[in-house]
């Protein structure tokens, strides 16, 4: 922390013993507490300092003595907006207390958390890989467009800005700032001025929360992940037009070389792993939903090379009345002029214009992600070790088959955050592209689908009643499925017969009178293990066939559990893992078992009808969530390889692992456009249609989560296979992903006589 704080420098100096008092009555600090005062390096506008206690740590934010230039400096502003961003769960360090108490410090000030994680001085992110560099980017602007995404209703931030009219404001405040502080006449300056007063924007009634200063190095991110943890420095924030705050961030891609006395900054320009502005534009529109292209943003980018400038001859001003906060404040001043003249060039050249995206969720679907990923963030991913430890101190018991209290906690918070049943269109207003998105992030943790109620094999069963049971059926079982007050399982694998040819499926279903009699063998049912599973949906073959149409001879019938006959025999073990977690993968025997004429599905002889309309969205949701198993995969690869070295390099530094890291973020990559291109068929198709996209992503899937986890277990050596990682895990459930729901090899031959088909097709065209 020393490097980047110093002692107060002499103009900022105060009171300290009175600062600790003011914390003492405010609860802050203990009697006993010892307090230091350190002053932070940078804070070219607003002093910032790290007050340490024996105990804990905080940030003092405080207006700058002296004469100061009206408007500026409004500590109260930045303490309101953290309020309210703090408050809606939006990253940003959490405020404690406000004071307005000049005689304290000498100047109104507030108080807020010290958030520990990494802050990036220098934007060109020296000695961070180039696969970080690019993670870090996207991280910041994902959470730029998060932030446009506020409702401003809700933040209740009323008055805090002006609305319409953001850019024509903007244009007068810092003209006004820089006449203010102005200590000699530059012309380039004052031709960009008029530039700007007389090309505003026609459209600038767009209006959402902004920033006014978002760079990176006003980001805390993770110290290991390329998250971030909070955003800082809210001095210039308000309401009004994002685009200025987009083309702020991308204003480095621009900065001239040689000019670096504004210490963050530098050319970004073939800095190898930074995104190009049109990677991190595609990334921003696909987060807010913008399906449009963005208008050129010349006279944004204008607009931030002028406010950069301004705010230079600023602390340029403050250094020549003594009360600068910037170390290198004398230096500024010179950088007024180059960062004008550049911004007179680029008005006059023509800047990309970017084309509408494709694989874009609705409004709604990019909300309901959004909050999926807080709610994942703040209450699923917490909870990873506490379910572990569930299922290691009850792996020899009975219990093991219950699901952990813990998890049903989270169900409730999740149902009443209105997320869930998040997989079905009828239930949650989303398109399967929209819930594409969200399968993804659920992957990242085994039990997250549960919590949302979105796990298979109940989705699959649910999606059937929904399609195809009857009124009865749909009272009976489908809705207290989605209440999640019961779970199903879905029972069509044999043992004694090769299923990966579905019509060889033998278990016989005999009508007598108003009952059917149910006999035969099935295993790999999912679920079935846990006490709550009430129902099977059975895949039987009619006894009495009326004819030779061998995907007419099956049907789908509904068994409740607790009926007599149905025998769970045993739970089948995946790689050794009985998958307690999952419910198990039983083998269950049905003897004699009667049911009701009125359980049937749709009717005898239309079980592969309804298999079909079953399997296309739960491959769907399969594929996205190994996706998401992917990331995380890959995550944990990078992890290590950053973390650990042989033979004096670091394991990333070995050829083989980098082309590793980078395979699988290829193979990712491409898997995810699959997929999402399958569920845009879906959405727009059909079943039937995305035949073809539903099993090429079945097999793609699966077999790159499988080489991402396998990379990923050979960098991590023996702790690889072990419990300790994920890793092991990840891959038998990858591995077994080739297998459920059809084999690879039975997708390859419907995928090559559907391509015969679409080629024979078009030849005849």
């Amino acid at each position: 922390m020393d490097e980047i704080t110093t002692p107060m420098r002499p103009q900022h100096i105060f009171d300290e013993d009175k600062l600790k008092n003011y914390l003492y009555a405010n609860s802050y600090v203990s009697e006993d507490d010892d307090l230091a005062v350190r002053q932070y390096i940078t804070g070219q506008s607003n002093p910032t300092f790290l007050i340490r206690t024996t105990s804990k740590s905080y940030v003092l934010r405080k207006k700058p003595p002296g004469d100061l230039l009206p408007g500026a400096h409004k500590v109260d502003r930045e303490y309101r907006i953290q309020k309210a961003l703090y408050s809606a769960g939006f990253p940003v360090p959490e405020p404690f207390l406000h004071c307005t108490d000049v005689n304290i410090i000498g100047t109104e000030f507030y108080l807020m958390e010290h958030v520990v994680g990494r802050i990036f001085r220098d934007l060109r992110l020296p000695g961070v890989i180039p696969a970080e560099r690019a993670a870090l980017y996207v991280a910041g602007v994902e959470v730029l467009a998060k932030l446009h995404s506020l409702d401003l209703a809700v933040l209740k931030l009323d008055g805090f800005g002006k609305g319409p009219g953001y850019c024509r404001r903007q244009v007068s405040t810092w003209t006004k700032q820089y006449n203010a502080s102005s200590h000699r006449n530059i012309t380039a300056m004052n031709e960009l001025s008029a530039w700007l007063a007389s090309n505003l924007p026609a459209k600038d009634r767009d209006v959402t929360l902004v920033h006014g200063d978002f760079r990176v190095d006003n980001l805390i991110f993770h110290p290991t992940e390329a998250r971030v943890l909070a955003v800082l420095d809210w001095e210039l924030s308000t309401t009004g037009q994002p685009l200025a705050d987009l083309a702020y961030f991308l204003m480095p891609h621009y900065w001239p070389s040689g000019l670096d006395v504004v210490s963050s900054m530098g050319s970004l320009r073939g800095i190898e792993g930074i995104p190009t502005v049109d990677d991190l534009i595609s990334v921003y529109r696909r987060c807010r939903g913008i399906l449009s292209a963005l208008p050129p943003l010349n006279f944004y980018l204008a607009l931030s090379f002028f406010k950069m400038a301004g705010i230079a001859q600023g602390v340029y001003a403050r250094h020549l009345l003594g009360n600068a906060s910037a170390p290198n404040a004398a230096e500024l001043g010179q950088c007024v002029e180059p960062l004008a003249a550049l911004a007179l060039e680029l008005v006059q050249r023509p800047l990309a214009r970017q084309e509408a995206g494709i694989f874009l969720q609705t409004a709604k679907g990019r909300a309901v992600l959004q909050q999926v990923k807080d709610f994942m963030k703040q209450h699923v991913l917490p909870a990873q070790k506490e379910v572990e430890e569930y299922y290691i101190k009850y792996a020899h018991s009975p219990l093991k088959w219950n699901t952990p209290q813990i998890i049903e906690d989270l169900k409730v918070k999740a149902r009443e955050a209105r997320l869930w049943n998040l997989f079905l269109p009828a239930a949650s207003g989303l398109t399967q592209l929209d819930y594409a998105y969200i399968a993804e992030e659920t992957g990242r943790c085994l039990y997250a689908p549960e919590v949302f109620n979105c796990q298979a094999p109940d989705t699959g069963n649910m999606e059937v009643l929904h399609m195809f049971g009857s009124e009865e059926q749909k009272t009976t079982w489908l809705e207290p499925l989605l209440r999640g007050e019961i779970r199903s399982c879905f029972c069509m694998t044999e043992p004694d017969v090769s299923s990966s040819d579905a019509t060889n499926v033998a278990c016989s279903l005999r009508r007598e009178e108003d009952q059917f009699v149910i006999n035969g063998k099935k295993w790999w049912s999912s679920g079935a293990g846990n006490p709550r599973c009430k129902l099977a949906i059975v895949m039987c073959r009619n006894a009495n066939e009326s004819d030779g149409n061998r995907h007419t001879r099956h049907s789908m019938i509904v068994v409740p559990m607790d009926t007599e006959g149905v025998k769970l025999i045993r739970p089948l073990t995946v790689f050794g893992q009985d998958d307690a977690i999952h419910g198990g993968h039983f083998e269950i025997h049905f003897e004699n078992v009667r049911v009701p004429v009125a359980n049937i599905i749709l009717g005898e002889g239309r079980g592969f009808e309804i298999a079909q309309g079953r399997l296309g969205p739960g491959r769907l949701h399969h594929c996205m969530r190994a996706v998401g198993m992917a990331e995380l995969a890959l995550e944990l690869l990078c992890r290590r390889a950053a973390a650990r070295q042989t033979f004096g390099k670091k394991l990333y530094q070995h050829e083989v692992v980098a082309h590793w890291i980078a395979e699988c973020r290829l193979a990712i990559e491409q898997t995810r456009l699959l997929v999402l291109s399958a569920a845009h068929a879906l959405d727009s198709l059909g079943g039937r249609a995305a035949h073809k996209q539903i099993a090429m992503i079945k097999v793609a899937a699966a077999r790159m989560v499988c080489k991402v986890a396998d990379r990923s277990i050979q960098v991590y050596g023996g702790a690889g296979v072990s419990a300790d990682f994920p890793l092991a895990r990840i891959y038998s459930l990858a591995r077994t992903l080739r297998l459920a729901d059809g084999p690879d090899e039975v997708h390859l031959s419907s995928i090559a006589r559907l391509e015969l088909r679409d080629q024979l097709a078009k030849a005849k065209l």
